[in-house]
Order: C-alpha cells, then structure tokens, then sequence
C-alpha cells in the first residue's frame, strides 16, 4: 500500500476506534486521526512482531482494516488515560489550595 492508503487507513480507522472507546472525549478530529494513522501503523508493527502475520494484504482486506483499528483504539484508550490523570491530578491540587486558603 502506498503512503496515501495508509493515511486514509488511519484516518477511518481512528474515527472507527474512537466510536469504540467509552468515555468524554477531550481531543479533536485531527488529533483523533493523527493517533489513528500512528495505531494503524503500530497495529501493522505488532501483528508483524508477535503474530508474525502480515496484514498489509491490500487496503480492502478485513485483517488490515481490523488491525489498524486495534491499533487505533490501543493508542486512543492509552492517550485518554494519560490525560484524565493529568487534569484530575490538577484538579486535586487546586481544590486543596483552595480549601488551605480559606481556613
């Protein structure tokens, strides 16, 4: 598949996998699919790596499609997780202060 196919690849396959994924979503369409294109090829890499399958069988095949949205998914979920620590961590620190601050 030539560089084109992966993107359009990634593309739906990182909307797909954001369908998927429970949860308030705190990113946009273009970082949505920016993490898509990079699970599609992390996807690719790790069914190579572990299975020792290749999926790159042509951009219609089901393999390919599904493990570019495991992929997908895998980066978005670790991607949610990353960041809903990052605001309930300063959402603690904040709401500390403010209850020190009023005593």
């Amino acid at each position: 598949m030539g560089i084109i196919a992966w993107i359009v690849l990634g593309l739906g396959a990182g909307l797909l996998a954001n369908m998927l994924i429970p949860g308030r979503r705190s990113q946009g369409l273009i970082l949505t699919c920016l993490i898509g294109v990079a699970g599609a090829l992390l996807g690719g890499w790790l069914a190579t790596k572990l299975f020792h399958i290749h999926t790159l069988h042509g951009f219609f095949n089901l393999s390919t499609w599904l493990t570019a949205i495991a992929g997908a998914a895998l980066l978005l979920l670790i991607f949610h997780l990353v960041t809903s620590r990052r605001s309930t961590s300063s959402g603690r620190r904040t709401s500390r202060r403010r209850s020190w601050a009023h005593r």
